[in-house]
C-alpha cells in the first residue's frame, strides 16, 4: 500500500490517467503480468531480496551509511531498468525515468519511498498510458511503496509553486532510465533556462523549513528525535545543501557558500550524514516499514547494532543519544550557517562600531579583531549581550573562534571584576532573543565553560514517557517560555505576564531557571543536589546574599507550587495557608508561580494543558490572598456567603431545603462550586431513596463534570470510578461530601478520551442506567471491568512502574493524605478505593494526575475516629502494594452485603 507523504508526492499530471491507473491496479497482490511472467517476477523479487539483505549486512558491519545506501539505490536502479526494458518496447515516444528526492541523492533506506518522475516527451496518450500500466504495475507487485510523478517535458515551461514538496524534490532528480537527451532537456528547462525561479524556490524551503521545526517545538533536542524530520536531522541536512545550492550557484558570491562548509567543518557534516543514515536504515530495518523515530526501545536496539559499549543496556543508550546529538548540533548549525549566508545583503554595507572590539555587519555581531578577542574571554559575554539588545545573532566567524579558544581559561576568567558580573545579571534579564543568545553560548561550548555546572547535564536524557527533551535543552526552553510573556500572544498568559513586570528582580528567575536542573546528573533528589551545585557559582560570581537566598529558595522549591496544586485539596485553607508559610513573602510567590508555568510547559508540548494552567492560578490568587488577606472559618455558617445564595434562590427552593442540604458541607464546597450548581445540586437531593442514584452531567469546555446525590452506602466512590473507567473516561478531579444527614455529593471532572458520547448519541443514558444498576447490586462491576481490560485495545505492554505510597498527617488537621504513585491501568482508582473502603475509611477528596504511563493519585482520607494511626497506615499500605504489585488485571471480589 503506497504510504502518503505530502512532501515528495506531486498529483498526477492528468486526472485521466490517474483514473486509468487507479482502475486497471491489480485488487489481489499480483497483477495478470506477473500470473503470466512468474519467472521474471521472480528475478525481480530476488534482486529486490537481495539488495536488502546487502544493506542488512552492511550495517551490521558497520560499514559507512551513506556507501550502503548508494549500493542499495544502485540495486533499485537495476531492478526499476529491467522493469522499463521490459516495458519500453511497446513504445517509440522518449521517455525518462529520473530518481527524485532521497532516491534522486542515492540515499534510498529499505522501506523508504521510491519517488520517480516519469518524464515524456511529448503528449500523454493511449500508448503512453499503456506504458506506464506496464511499467508501473512490476513496481506496486513487488509491494515498493512508489511516490510516481507523471510529467511532459513542457510541463517545465513554469513552475509548480502549488507544490513546493515536489518542486525541491526535483532538485536532486538524476537519470535512472530512458532517453538521456530527454534527461538533458530537462535539465536546461529546470536550471538553465529558468534562474530566477532559484530564489522562489529558496523561499518556498525557508517557509517549509520553518513549518516543519515548528512541529518540533524548533529544537533538535528530541528523547524520541524523527531522524529524517526533526531539527537537525537529515531533512535539514538536505534543506542545507539546497540553499547553498540555490542561493549562489548562479552568483559571483559562491565563495561565501564556500565558507560555509568552511566554517563548519565538512568532515564533521559528512560524518554526521553517514551516522544519521545508518540510524535510519536500522529503524527501516527492525520495523519493516518506512517508521523514523528512534524511540526508546529503538535506541537499546541500535546501540546494540553499532557495538556501543557499556554492561547495561542504559548506559549503551547514553552514549549512544550523546552521539546523536553532537551529530545533530553539527546539522543544526550547518543548517542555521547556511541561512544566514543566504540572507540578501545590503550593497555596500559598512560595519557598524558597537565598542568593546565589536561591531555589526550585515545584522550580526562580530569581532572587530580576532586576535584580540581571542586573548581576552571576557569580551565574549558582551557580544552576546550587545546581540540581544541589536536583536540579531552572533556572527559564525564569532562563535567560531569562541569555541576554539575556550580550552585556555577557567570560569574564573569570565568575571573577574564587579563590571562583568554585573554585566552578566543586566543579560540575563528575560526579553526577546535572551534563549536564541544562551542557546548560542550554550552551542559554542561558552555556557558550560562559564558555568561548569552546567556541563554534567549536557544531552542529558531522562528516560521516561513524559520528558521530550535532553535536561539541557528542557533547561533553556524554560527561558524561552518565560521570554515569551514578555509578549504573550495568547490571552490567557496575559495575567502572568502581569506578574513578570512586577517583579523586581526578574534576572534572578532566569538564573534560577538556569541551575535548577544542574543536580539531574545524579538520580537522587535532584533539587537539593541542583542547590549545592549553584552555590559554587553563587560563590565565584560574588552574588550579593540576598539574591544567593532568593535564587537558592526558587531551586530548592521549584516543584512545590505544581505538587500542591496537582496534588493536594487546594480547597482546603489549611493547605494554602501551610503553603503560603512556605513561600513566605509576594515576590517569591509571583517568581515560583512564573518559574512553575515556564518548567511545565518545557517539558513536552503538550503538558500545560488548559486545566493545570488554571489550577495554577488559582493557586497563585489564594496564596496571594493568603498572604495579604485573611480566609474566613471553614465551617458553612448564616454568614454574607450563605445569605447570598439564600437571597438570590430562585422560586422552586426554599430557604429550609437550601440551608437542611448545606449543613455539614464543607465551606469549601461554596468555593468549588457556584451558586446556579448548588441549586442543581439540593434539587438532585429531592426524594432520594437508599438504592437511587441521582446525577447530573454537564459538559464545561472540553471538561465533563459530573455530580452525583446518593445516600451513603459501602463502596459508592468505587463503583463511581469503575463506572467511569468503563467508559474510558479519563478522571481529573474527585471531591466527596457528606452532610449531617448522610446525604453523600459527589463531584467529578474528567475527559472523555474515547469520545463515548460524542459516538454515541444515548451515550449519557447508558451511562446513567449503569451507574444506577451498579450502585444498586444489580450489576457486577468487577466482570465488566475485567471483560474490558482482557480486550486487545488495553493489552498493551508498557514499561513497569515502581510503586510508592507515602501518607502525611502534616499538611491538613483533618485527613490523613495518602499519596500513591504507580503503573497506570484500566479501573485503577476502582481497585484503590475498593481496598480504602474494605479498611472503613472514608474518602473525601481525591486528585488524580497521569504522567506518561505513571498514575498519580491524592486520596484524602479518614478513619472512623479521624486521621489514620501509624499502625492503620502500615496495614493499608500493605494491602494496597499487595493489590498493586500484581499483574494489574480486575479482581474477583465479593459484593459485601
Amino acid at each position: 500500500m503506497k504510504n502518503p507523504k505530502s512532501e515528495i508526492h506531486g498529483s498526477e499530471s492528468s486526472d485521466k490517467l490517474k483514473r486509468e491507473s487507479d482502475s486497471t491496479r491489480p485488487a489481489g497482490p499480483l497483477s495478470q503480468t506477473r500470473d503470466s511472467e512468474p519467472e521474471r517476477r521472480q528475478r525481480l523479487e530476488q534482486i529486490l531480496d537481495q539488495a536488502r539483505k546487502e544493506l542488512s549486512d552492511d550495517i551490521r558491519q558497520k560499514k559507512e551509511g551513506k556507501q550502503a545506501l548508494a549500493r542499495y539505490s544502485e540495486r533499485i536502479d537495476e531492478l526499476i531498468r529491467r522493469i522499463y526494458s521490459s516495458a519500453q518496447v511497446q513504445i517509440r515516444t522518449p521517455i525518462a525515468v529520473l530518481a527524485l528526492g532521497g532516491y534522486g541523492r542515492q540515499q534510498l533506506c529499505p522501506y523508504s519511498d521510491v519517488d520517480l518522475l516519469v518524464l515524456f516527451d511529448g503528449n500523454i496518450g493511449r500508448a503512453e498510458e499503456k506504458f506506464l500500466k506496464s511499467f508501473l504495475h512490476p513496481l506496486w507487485d513487488l509491494r515498493l511503496d512508489l511516490g510516481h510523478h507523471v510529467r511532459e517535458i513542457e510541463d517545465f515551461q513554469h513552475l509548480e509553486r502549488d507544490n513546493p514538496e515536489f518542486v525541491l524534490a526535483l532538485l536532486d532528480a538524476r537519470l535512472v532510465a530512458g532517453d538521456t537527451a530527454l534527461f538533458d532537456r530537462f535539465h536546461q528547462l529546470f536550471h538553465v533556462s529558468n534562474p530566477h525561479w532559484y530564489r522562489q524556490i529558496l523561499d518556498l524551503l525557508l517557509h517549509l523549513i520553518d513549518q516543519r521545526h515548528a512541529r518540533f517545538n524548533n529544537t533538535f533536542y528530541q528523547l524520541e528525535p524523527d531522524v529524517k524530520e526533526a531539527p537537525g536531522a537529515l531533512r535539514d541536512l538536505a534543506a542545507g545543501r539546497w540553499i547553498q545550492f540555490l542561493a549562489f550557484a548562479n552568483m559571483e558570491a559562491a565563495a561565501d557558500a564556500r565558507s560555509i562548509v568552511t566554517l563548519r567543518n565538512e568532515d564533521r557534516v559528512e560524518q554526521a550524514e553517514d551516522f544519521l543514515l545508518r540510524i535510519r536504515a536500522i529503524l527501516h530495518q527492525e520495523n519493516r516499514r518506512n517508521q523514523n523515530v528512534l524511540s526508546h526501545d529503538l535506541q537499546e536496539k541500535a546501540a546494540e547494532i553499532l557495538g556501543y559499549p557499556g554492561i547495561a543496556a542504559h548506559q549503551r543508550v547514553e552514549t549512544f543519544m550523546s552521539d546523536y546529538f553532537r551529530h545533530a548540533r553539527v546539522v543544526s548549525r550547518f543548517l542555521d550557517s547556511a541561512r544566514k549566508a543566504a540572507r540578501p545583503k545590503r550593497k555596500e554595507a559598512k560595519p557598524v562600531p558597537l565598542g568593546q572590539n565589536l561591531e555589526s555587519f550585515h545584522d550580526q555581531i562580530r569581532f572587530r579583531d580576532l586576535e584580540k578577542a581571542a586573548s581576552q574571554p571576557t569580551s565574549w559575554l558582551p557580544a552576546f549581550r550587545v546581540a540581544v539588545e541589536e536583536n540579531c545573532p552572533v556572527s559564525e566567524e564569532a562563535l567560531l573562534l569562541i569555541q576554539q579558544n575556550l580550552d585556555r581559561y577557567s570560569a574564573d576568567d569570565f568575571f573577574p571584576t564587579k563590571v562583568e558580573r554585573e554585566m552578566l545579571l543586566d543579560f540575563l534579564r528575560p526579553r526577546p532573543g535572551i534563549y536564541a543568545r544562551l542557546s548560542e553560548m550554550h552551542d559554542c561550548g561558552l555556557l558550560g565553560q562559564m558555568f561548569p555546572e552546567f556541563q554534567p547535564i549536557y544531552c542529558r536524557v531522562i528516560r521516561d514517557f513524559y520528558h521530550k527533551y535532553t535536561v539541557d535543552e528542557h533547561t533553556l526552553l524554560t527561558i524561552r517560555n518565560l521570554e515569551r510573556l514578555c509578549e504573550p500572544t495568547n490571552p490567557s498568559r496575559e495575567r502572568f505576564s502581569s506578574i513578570l513586570k512586577e517583579l523586581e528582580s526578574p534576572q534572578l528567575l532566569v538564573m534560577a531557571l538556569l541551575f535548577h536542573d544542574v543536580g539531574k546528573w545524579k538520580e537522587e533528589n535532584h533539587a537539593e543536589e541542583s542547590v549545592r551545585m549553584a552555590q559554587k557559582a553563587f560563590q565565584r560570581l560574588r552574588l550579593p546574599l540576598p539574591s544567593t537566598q532568593k535564587v537558592e529558595f526558587l531551586i530548592k522549591n521549584h516543584l512545590q507550587l505544581s505538587l500542591v496544586a496537582f496534588r493536594r485539596d487546594t480547597e482546603d485553607p489549611d493547605v494554602v495557608r501551610k503553603f503560603a508559610t512556605l513561600i513566605g513573602t509576594e515576590e517569591n510567590l509571583k517568581m515560583l508561580c512564573l518559574m512553575t508555568l515556564v518548567d511545565i510547559e518545557a517539558v513536552s508540548p503538550d503538558t500545560l494543558t488548559p486545566w493545570k494552567e488554571e489550577l495554577l492560578w488559582q493557586l497563585y490568587v489564594d496564596t496571594y490572598n493568603q498572604l495579604t488577606l485573611a480566609y474566613g472559618d471553614e465551617v458553612i455558617e448564616k454568614d454574607s456567603s450563605l445569605a447570598e445564595i439564600l437571597a438570590g434562590r430562585p422560586n422552586d427552593l426554599t430557604e429550609t431545603e437550601i440551608s437542611t442540604f448545606l449543613e455539614g458541607f464543607p465551606r469549601r464546597y461554596l468555593k468549588l462550586v457556584d451558586r446556579e450548581s448548588i441549586y442543581q445540586h439540593v434539587r438532585l437531593s429531592r426524594n432520594i431513596h437508599p438504592h437511587q442514584v441521582h446525577l447530573s452531567l454537564e459538559k464545561k469546555d472540553a471538561i465533563w463534570e459530573l455530580s452525583v446525590v446518593t445516600l451513603d452506602k459501602p463502596y459508592l466512590l468505587s463503583n463511581i470510578f469503575g463506572v467511569l473507567a468503563y467508559f474510558g473516561m479519563d478522571i481529573l478531579r474527585g471531591q466527596a461530601m457528606t452532610s449531617l444527614s448522610g446525604l453523600v455529593l459527589d463531584i467529578f471532572q474528567f475527559t472523555d478520551h474515547e469520545k463515548f458520547f460524542k459516538l454515541n448519541p444515548g451515550g449519557i443514558a447508558q451511562f446513567g442506567d449503569l451507574l444506577q444498576d451498579v450502585v444498586a447490586g444489580r450489576v457486577d462491576l468487577s466482570s465488566l471491568l475485567r471483560g474490558k481490560e482482557s480486550s486487545l485495545l488495553y493489552r498493551k505492554m508498557r514499561k513497569r512502574v515502581p510503586t510508592f505510597i507515602s501518607f502525611d498527617n502534616q499538611h491538613s488537621p483533618r485527613y490523613t493524605i495518602m499519596e500513591i504513585i504507580t503503573q497506570d491501568a484500566l479501573g485503577l482508582l476502582y481497585r484503590i478505593s475498593r481496598v480504602i473502603s474494605r479498611h472503613g475509611c472514608d474518602i473525601h477528596l481525591v486528585l488524580i494526575s497521569t504522567e506518561g504511563n505513571k498514575a498519580i493519585d491524592v486520596f484524602h482520607i479518614t478513619g472512623k475516629d479521624g486521621k489514620l494511626s501509624e499502625s492503620s497506615e502500615a496495614h493499608l499500605k500493605a494491602d494496597l502494594e499487595q493489590m498493586l504489585e500484581g499483574a494489574h488485571e480486575i479482581n474477583q471480589e465479593h459484593r459485601p452485603s
